[in-house]
């Protein structure tokens, strides 16, 4: 198995001033960091966090694609909500995308995300099997 460490941009401007990526791909492991419903610095789906959460997905798949993965190789994700009682709207979001994969996860309620505006922020972790 390789080790070679892939860092994987998505060109937010808080990658560099926080100091991460995207993404990180170690081997046949690739780590999605939170990732938030924002575009060029506007937030999606805004008072909608079925919106937020479908934008997020998206954004994670292009994240695994680069490090040449799928959402079919998502074996984890961490869900964070600003309010639990929308938990349903994030659920079906998500099932949509993964209620075939079936990966481990949780959602927990947080008391705020970087910008005020945002309802979901979502952690992934993906394994590519040889």
């Amino acid at each position: 198995m390789s080790t070679n460490r892939q860092n994987i941009s998505s060109n937010a401007k808080w990658e560099e001033m926080f100091g991460y990526s995207r993404a990180v791909r170690i081997g046949n492991l690739i780590e999605v960091s939170g990732t938030a419903s924002v575009d060029g610095g506007r937030v999606v789906g805004l008072n909608d966090v079925y919106v937020q959460t479908k934008f997020i997905i998206k954004k994670i798949k292009k994240a695994l694609n680069e490090a040449g993965a799928k959402l079919t190789d998502v074996i984890r994700t961490r869900i964070y909500v600003t309010d639990i009682s929308l938990q349903n709207e994030v659920g079906r979001a998500h099932a949509e995308s993964f209620r075939e994969i079936k990966p481990a996860t949780s959602m927990v309620e947080v008391k705020a995300l970087v910008l005020p505006e945002l309802l979901v922020e979502i952690e992934a972790t993906a394994f590519l099997q040889n």
